[in-house]
C-alpha cells in the first residue's frame, strides 16, 4: 500500500511526457503478461497430453486408431502430426496400389508429417515476436522518458537561476522512474521469451523424432 501510494505520488508529479511513457510501458507490461500466462497454460496442457500420446502410440505393435489417440491426448501437437501421416499411409495402401497392403513411398509420409509439424510449431510461436519486441524496446522507451525528464529538470533549473543540486534532485528522481518501469516491463518479457522459445524448439525436435519413428514403424509393418 505504501509503495503503491508512493508510485501514485511520483506519477502525478511527473510531466506529461513521462506520464505518456509510463502509460505506454504499463500497456506493454500488461500485454506481455497476458502472453506469458497464455503460453504457460498452453505448455502446461500439451506437455502431459504429449506424454500420454506417446504412451498410447507405443502400446502394441500395430498402429493405434487416430480416434483413440485423439480421445486420450487431445490437444497434443503430435495428434495432428500423426493424423497427417496416417492419412497419407491410408492413401498409399488404398486404391491405385499395385501391391495392396504394401507401402509405396515412405518419404511421402514423412513429408506430410513434417508439413503438419511445421504448422504446429507456427501455432505455438503465435505472439512470441511480441514478447521479443517488448523485451527489446521497453528499456529504450523508459530511457527516453528519463532523458526527457532530466532535460526538463535542468531547463527548469536554468529558468530559476539556481545552482543547487537540491533544486533538480526531485525532477531527476521522478525522471528515473521511467527507466525502472522500462526494466520492469522488459525483464519478464525477455525471460519468458527465452524459456518458451526453448520449449517450442524442444517440441519441434520431438515432433521430428516422432515422424521418423512413425515412418520406421510403418516400413516394418507394410514393407
Amino acid at each position: 500500500m505504501i509503495l503503491a501510494g508512493r508510485l501514485g505520488t511520483i506519477f502525478l508529479q511527473t510531466g506529461w511526457v513521462a506520464k505518456a511513457v509510463l502509460l505506454i510501458l504499463l500497456f506493454l507490461s500488461v500485454f506481455s503478461w497476458a502472453i506469458i500466462i497464455q503460453k504457460k497454460r498452453l505448455f502446461g496442457t500439451i506437455e502431459p497430453r504429449t506424454r500420454r500420446f506417446m504412451q498410447l502410440f507405443r502400446t502394441g505393435r500395430g498402429l493405434p486408431d487416430p480416434n483413440t489417440l485423439r480421445a486420450g491426448s487431445s490437444g497434443s501437437p503430435l495428434v495432428n502430426v500423426y493424423d497427417a501421416g496416417y492419412r497419407e499411409l491410408e492413401g498409399q495402401l488404398a486404391g491405385g496400389n499395385p501391391h495392396p497392403g504394401k507401402l509405396k513411398n515412405p518419404r511421402a509420409v514423412l513429408v506430410e508429417m513434417q508439413v503438419a509439424s511445421a504448422e504446429e510449431v507456427r501455432a505455438m510461436e503465435k505472439w512470441m515476436p511480441w514478447l521479443a519486441t517488448i523485451g527489446s524496446i521497453s528499456t529504450f522507451i523508459g530511457l527516453f522518458g528519463t532523458v526527457w525528464g532530466v532535460m526538463d529538470a535542468f531547463a527548469g533549473l536554468g529558468e530559476a537561476g539556481e545552482s543547487s543540486l537540491r533544486a533538480v534532485a526531485p525532477g531527476i528522481a521522478d525522471a528515473l522512474i521511467t527507466t525502472a518501469a522500462g526494466l520492469f516491463t522488459a525483464i519478464p518479457a525477455v525471460i519468458a521469451y527465452n524459456i518458451y522459445l526453448h520449449r517450442i524448439r524442444d517440441f519441434a525436435l520431438r515432433m521430428d523424432n516422432f515422424a521418423t519413428e512413425f515412418v520406421s514403424k510403418i516400413e516394418t509393418l507394410y514393407s
